[in-house]
C-alpha cells in the first residue's frame, strides 16, 4: 500500500507524514500543483491533501484534481462528498436542505430586484454572510432593512473581498497572540501576512453577484461545535464575543461535555452518513425552543481543538476516554477501506 501525501506546513499533512513514517507505511510527498500529479498519483493507492480556502490556486483546482483520483480509483480524503461544498455557504445551504437537516434559515439571491423586494417584505434582524471565510469573518449583524438595502447593492454592484482585510477581529487576533505568548512573532509576520491576503484577494476575486442571508438566532451564550470522523464525535462549546454574537473564531472553548446538547452528536452523525463525508465539523445553535439548528458545516478545523477534547462518543453514543489526532484518525479510516 502506498499513500501520497500533498504536504503544507502546518497542516493535517505533518501528521499524515509522521504517522506514515511510524507505521513504516510508503508515503511519497507530492505536489498538487504539479501539471503532472496525476502521473505521480498512478502508482499510489491513496492520496490525501488538505487544501485550504485561502489558497487562491486551491479554490481554483482541489476539487478537480480530488475528483480525477477519484475517478483513478484512489481512495481520498477528503472525497467529492467531503468538500464540493466547503467554504462555500451557498452550497451548504442547498447540501443541508436536500438532506432534510435542521438548519438556521437561510435565503439566497440572485439579482438585485428580487433581493430588494423581499427585503421589504422580510423582518429583521437578519445575518449576512459571504459564500466564503471561516473564523466569522464575513459575518454581519443586518439591524434594518436599510442596511440590508446598503449591502445588496454592493453584492450586485463593487461586492466584496473575499477575505476581509487583516486589520479585522484585531482584537481577536490581539487576545490569541497573548494566549499562545508570541505577539512579538506575530507582529514580525505582519508585512509577509498582510501582502499574502493582498495576493489572495487580488487571485480570487470580489465577492459579487448573489446576496445570502440567515435568520438571527438569539439569546445564544455559545455555539456547539461537533466534529464527525467515521464512527466518531468530538464535541466541544465555543462563548460567544463579548458584545457580541459570534461564537466562530473567538477562541473561547469549553471543553465541559455537561454543555453539549446529545441531539447535536445525534443530527451530526446522521448527516454526516447521507452526505457521505469522511470527516466533518458542525456548528450548533439553539434556537427560541431550545432545538438545535446548524449554523454551517466545514471539514476542514483546528486539529489542535478537537485533540484537546477528553474523548468521543461512537454512534451508540457510548463515551470513549483519551484523547485523538483527528488527522490519524482520518488516515485510519481512509487506510482501513483500501484493499
Amino acid at each position: 500500500m502506498k499513500v501520497a501525501v500533498h504536504h503544507r506546513e502546518g497542516s493535517f499533512s505533518d501528521r499524515w507524514i509522521a504517522y506514515c513514517a511510524e507505521h513504516k507505511i510508503p508515503c511519497e510527498v507530492v505536489s498538487a500543483y504539479g501539471s503532472d500529479i496525476l502521473r505521480r498519483l498512478a502508482s499510489a493507492d491513496a492520496f490525501l491533501w488538505h487544501w485550504q480556502h485561502g489558497s487562491a490556486p486551491d479554490l481554483m483546482m482541489a476539487r478537480h484534481v480530488i475528483r480525477a483520483a477519484e475517478t483513478m480509483g484512489l481512495a481520498v480524503f477528503p472525497n467529492t462528498a467531503t468538500c464540493w461544498h466547503f467554504d462555500d455557504k451557498v452550497a451548504q445551504k442547498y447540501l443541508l436542505e436536500a438532506v432534510g437537516a435542521p438548519l438556521v434559515p437561510a435565503y439566497v439571491f440572485y439579482d438585485l430586484d428580487t433581493a430588494m423586494d423581499w427585503i421589504d417584505r422580510t423582518c429583521f434582524p437578519k445575518v449576512f454572510k459571504l459564500r466564503r471565510g471561516a473564523g466569522s469573518k464575513n459575518v454581519r449583524l443586518v439591524r434594518t432593512a436599510g442596511e440590508a438595502r446598503r449591502l445588496a447593492r454592493a453584492a450586485f454592484g463593487r461586492g466584496f473581498k473575499p477575505l476581509g482585510g487583516y486589520f479585522g477581529d484585531a482584537a481577536t487576533k490581539a487576545r490569541r497572540a497573548r494566549r499562545r505568548g508570541d505577539v512579538w512573532a506575530t507582529l514580525k509576520r505582519l508585512p509577509r501576512s498582510l501582502l499574502n491576503m493582498y495576493r489572495a484577494n487580488f487571485q480570487i476575486g470580489r465577492e459579487r453577484g448573489y446576496l445570502y442571508l440567515q435568520d438571527f438566532v438569539p439569546d445564544n451564550r455559545f455555539d456547539t461545535r461537533v466534529t464527525v470522523i467515521g464512527g466518531r464525535a468530538f464535541a466541544f462549546t465555543r462563548n460567544v464575543r463579548k458584545d457580541d454574537f459570534r461564537a466562530s473564531g473567538s477562541g473561547s472553548i469549553d471543553y465541559n461535555t455537561d454543555r453539549v446538547d446529545r441531539r447535536c452528536l445525534r443530527i451530526a452523525f446522521d448527516v454526516a452518513r447521507k452526505v457521505g463525508a469522511q470527516s466533518i465539523a458542525f456548528d450548533f445553535v439553539r434556537a427560541e425552543g431550545g432545538a438545535p439548528l446548524i449554523v454551517e458545516v466545514s471539514y476542514a478545523y483546528l486539529a489542535g481543538a478537537v485533540h484537546d477534547c477528553a474523548g468521543h462518543w461512537d454512534e451508540p453514543l457510548a463515551w470513549h476516554e483519551g484523547h485523538t489526532w483527528p488527522e490519524e484518525a482520518i488516515l485510519e479510516d481512509l487506510l482501513g477501506g483500501v484493499g
